[in-house]
Formats: C-alpha cells, sequence, structure tokens
C-alpha cells in the first residue's frame, strides 16, 4: 500500500506513529526492491523508502534520491549491479525527508558529490519538529548533509547526457527540487507529485497547496506527451496524469478557500468533503486536507480570503 494512502486510514491520534512509516519507511528492511528499467542508461528502484533513480554511465553513477536510511545497504548494492560497480559520482536530494536523503551519510562519507536546494542542506543540518507527525527529526552529519547547493536553476553534462534541475518553490517543502535528464526524456520530481493517493504538503517546512499548483504547472509545462514524471513514491506518471492532480488541487483550493472565509476548522473542512469526487481515484484524503489546511491557514491574504 501507497504509505500517504496508508496514513490517511489512520485516526488522528495515531498520526505520529503513521508519520514516521511515511518519512522513514514503512516497509520491512526485507521487503524486495523492485527495479524498473525506464532507458539503456536510467532505472527505477522502489521499495527501499522513496523512489531512487539510477543513471549509469562510464563516467560513473548518478542517483536522485537515495531512499530511507535502514535501506540504503540494499539499494546501494542494486545500485552496483546497474552500474558494474562504479562509484557513485553525484546524488541529488528531491528535498529533505528521510525517505530521499537515506544514503547521504554512506554516500557523503565515500566522497560522493551531493546536489540539493540550499533550504534542504538547511533543514538536514538542524532539528526539525515535525508538529504534524508528533515528532523531531535530529540534523544529519555534516558529511551527510548538501556538499553542492543552489537557489533557482542548474544544469550539468554527465555521462552523455544533458541534467537540468530546479526549485519548486513552498511545494511539498521549501526546498523542492526537479532533475529533468533531456535526452532521455525524463523528469524527477520527488514528493510534489504523487501516485495513487493525495499529495500532501509538509507545512512544518513551507509546503502548501499553493505552492504545488504552481510546481505541478511548472512539470506539465516542462514535458510533452511522452515524458515520464518520477514521483517521490510509486510508478511514473505521464504529463496528463500531473495535469489531472494539477486540476484537482485548483478545484479544491477553490472550495477550501471558501470554506476557509466561512472561518471553517479542519476538521469542519474534513467533513464538509472538499475532495469527494476525488477520493475513488486517490484514497482517504484525511492528512490531505488537514496539512492543507495548516497551509492555508497561514496565508490568508495569498488565498484571497478574509477570515471571519
Amino acid at each position: 500500500m501507497h504509505r500517504r494512502s496508508f496514513l490517511s486510514q489512520v485516526l488522528p491520534a495515531f498520526a505520529g506513529v503513521t508519520a514516521l512509516g511515511r518519512i522513514e519507511g514503512a516497509h520491512s528492511a526485507t521487503t524486495a526492491l523492485v527495479v524498473t528499467k525506464l532507458t539503456d542508461q536510467l532505472s527505477l528502484i522502489s521499495g527501499g523508502g522513496g523512489n531512487v533513480t539510477v543513471f549509469t554511465s562510464p563516467e560513473g553513477t548518478l542517483l536522485v534520491d537515495g531512499g530511507a536510511a535502514p535501506h540504503s545497504a540494499r539499494i546501494l548494492a542494486e545500485v552496483r549491479k546497474l552500474s558494474g560497480a562504479r562509484a557513485v559520482h553525484t546524488l541529488f536530494n528531491t528535498h529533505w525527508h528521510h525517505d530521499q536523503t537515506g544514503s547521504n551519510l554512506v554516500l557523503g562519507k565515500a566522497g560522493t558529490r551531493i546536489i540539493a536546494h540550499e533550504n534542504t542542506k538547511l533543514w538536514l543540518g538542524t532539528e526539525v519538529d515535525s508538529k504534524w507527525e508528533n515528532r523531531v527529526y535530529k540534523r544529519l552529519p555534516p558529511e551527510a548533509r548538501p556538499n553542492q547547493t543552489f537557489y533557482t536553476t542548474g544544469s550539468l553534462e554527465f555521462g552523455g547526457e544533458q541534467i537540468d534541475y530546479g526549485l519548486m518553490p513552498n511545494a511539498h517543502t521549501d526546498g523542492d527540487i526537479y532533475v529533468r535528464f533531456r535526452k532521455a526524456n525524463v523528469i524527477v520530481a520527488g514528493d510534489v507529485v504523487s501516485s495513487g493517493a493525495f499529495p500532501v504538503a509538509d507545512y512544518c517546512t513551507h509546503g502548501w497547496i499553493g505552492g504545488t499548483i504552481t510546481a505541478t504547472q511548472m512539470l506539465f509545462d516542462m514535458a510533452d506527451e511522452a515524458t515520464r514524471i518520477v514521483p517521490g513514491k510509486g510508478a511514473p506518471l505521464t504529463r496528463a496524469q500531473v495535469k489531472e492532480e494539477n486540476a484537482m488541487l485548483l478545484v479544491v483550493r477553490e472550495r477550501m478557500a471558501k470554506m476557509l472565509a466561512q472561518g471553517m476548522s479542519a476538521q469542519e473542512m474534513l467533513d464538509a468533503a472538499p475532495a469527494k469526487e476525488y477520493e475513488a481515484a486517490w484514497g482517504d484524503p484525511t492528512l490531505f486536507i488537514r496539512n492543507t489546511w495548516q497551509g492555508i491557514s497561514r496565508r490568508p491574504q495569498e488565498m484571497g480570503v478574509n477570515v471571519v
């Protein structure tokens, strides 16, 4: 089961326990990893926390995200099989969450270049009080933090591929980035996009629905009909599926803006079911609505409403 879907199916009283599974990786250490070939040089490893995208070349190996720490050894063993034991030259972190950054320590100690947005480095270098999960994430040691950061966009050539990357501001977090493999026509987008469950914004690190709407539109504009967009968890998405997420978010934002103007609480919004017609396809909306309420209640002016 998709972890965000699992989370949203339990009572709010257990949010701290279930959210631990979402961020750290709910699967046991013996869960089989699944390797999916995207192109001759690109593969996707799933089942170890967050998705891990692997690019292999004679110059070395490049990863986008590293899965959760409990699965890191098995993930990196699969990477070695795919690459012919070539060293991991570069690792991108799409954001700070620990189911994406679980291989940072091992690879950082080995001298891997770790690229991320500056905000991701800052979050990994401090304790994060994740109120919606009822837990505190400890800072990572210096060698596990990104050693190359940027603010807006960047680009590099590696292994015969043109790789572009850029910030998607205040979407899932305030440090989300896309990593675009131009020749392969693959975009890795982390948890900004969602496969089989409602997207969840981490309001504690400045994610919110407005930023997610902007980010999904950015991804749609970059893609074409043949582009594969890799989410933080789950199967790759098409351009049309990203547009569906964007359209759903626009509808829900408009409805919740009207509810916010009436002074409705998160529970009252849940009872009003602003995403009801999407539940059959997207699952239980509980965590999505609760975190969205937290984000929009902090931004009434950006929502264009006056709270009564």
